[in-house]
């Protein structure tokens, strides 16, 4: 245990420190300079601080109140030495933190009474402290491990549907990882950054309801055929929507919303411009760019340099002006990841 002794006298300061030797485990700093006190407890944490009233520049008030601010939520035990019948003096003293009092002249019996006391209180802070970090640490752990399976599920149940078209399942990592890219460089919030990223493998979940007759055709689809291929988004968002877990309404969000169109001519439901949701809005870019520049059953892929072109030339139209923009902002780390995820 730090003790921490302060009084202007030195004399003072060897008599506390021979009273403190009677304790055990207790290393003690004597300070005769209140300003000190002040520069060490910011390096240092003391487990009880012993500090005289009188003294010049910085009263034993005011340090108690320095000290309590660099300190902030650790409750350090302070005991403020006082004159007999200092009573004024004291209702202050506790409303601006002191713990409890030594009168002048010490009294030995009460001091170690008091010291006892006030140690085995800050032993207690201690160890419950250490177990609140204890117990956070480990909802932490058991959150991070319900987070991973969550993301897990997400991923394989992603895996399971791209394998329909797409027998690498590559599709959706370099998805997930456009979408993050184009939220960071709109600026989002990180927290929303990864969820994107985590929820946009999910976006064609509802292929799984496609027949295979249509969603493998090799050749242009009839207008029968793509009128059912416009279901998925709908058929993803009911397989996703009414979930309690945040990625996956955000993931319903995005199997609902990817196919609409900034100017309302899109799917299923028409929405335009900032009625489609921010994430159906990245998640287009994001979605077309790799449709465009991988193979598919019904096409080869498209140089990346005309596929760019598409995308800026639908800006406002098909895209989000700023999605596009985000997107192209980065465009090096684009083509990383398409050389990454792509087999």
């Amino acid at each position: 245990m730090k003790v921490v002794v302060v009084d202007d006298v030195k004399t003072n300061l060897l008599v506390f420190k021979t009273m403190l030797k009677d304790f055990e485990n207790v290393k003690t700093f004597l300070f005769d300079n209140p300003k000190e006190v002040i520069s060490w407890v910011k390096e240092n944490i003391p487990d009880l601080v012993i500090t005289d009233y009188m003294m010049p520049e910085i009263d034993g008030i005011t340090l108690t109140v320095e000290i309590r601010k660099i300190l902030k939520e650790q409750q350090i035990p302070i005991i403020m030495v006082t004159a007999y019948g200092d009573d004024k003096v004291k209702i202050e003293a506790l409303e601006k933190g002191v713990t409890d009092f030594l009168t002048k002249p010490v009294n030995k019996a009460e001091f170690n009474a008091r010291i006892k006391n006030l140690l085995k209180l800050r032993d207690y802070q201690i160890k419950i402290s250490n177990k609140a970090k204890w117990l956070e640490d480990e909802v932490k752990k058991a959150t991070f491990e319900i987070e991973k399976r969550e993301e897990e599920i997400i991923f394989r149940l992603s895996k399971a549907a791209e394998y329909r078209d797409d027998d690498t399942g590559d599709h959706i990592k370099r998805m997930a990882t456009y979408s993050k890219i184009i939220a960071e460089n709109l600026g989002l919030d990180k927290n929303f950054v990864e969820m994107i990223f985590k929820a946009s493998p999910m976006h064609d979940v509802g292929k799984i309801g496609i027949p295979d007759n249509i969603l493998l055709k090799p050749g242009r689809l009839t207008k029968e055929e793509f009128e059912v291929i416009k279901t998925h988004p709908e058929l993803g968002y009911r397989i996703l929507a009414d979930s309690d877990i945040p990625l996956l309404k955000l993931s319903a969000e995005i199997s609902l919303t990817h196919h609409e169109k900034f100017d309302g001519s899109g799917y299923p439901r028409g929405l335009k411009g900032e009625g489609i949701p921010i994430s159906g809005r990245i998640c287009a870019v994001a979605d077309v760019f790799d449709a465009l520049t991988s193979k598919r059953p019904y096409k080869e892929p498209w140089p990346v340099e005309k596929a760019v072109d598409l995308i800026v030339s639908e800006k406002g139209k098909h895209f989000d002006p700023d999605c596009v923009d985000a997107f192209l902002k980065d465009f090096d780390r684009v083509l990383e990841v398409k050389k990454k995820y792509f087999r």
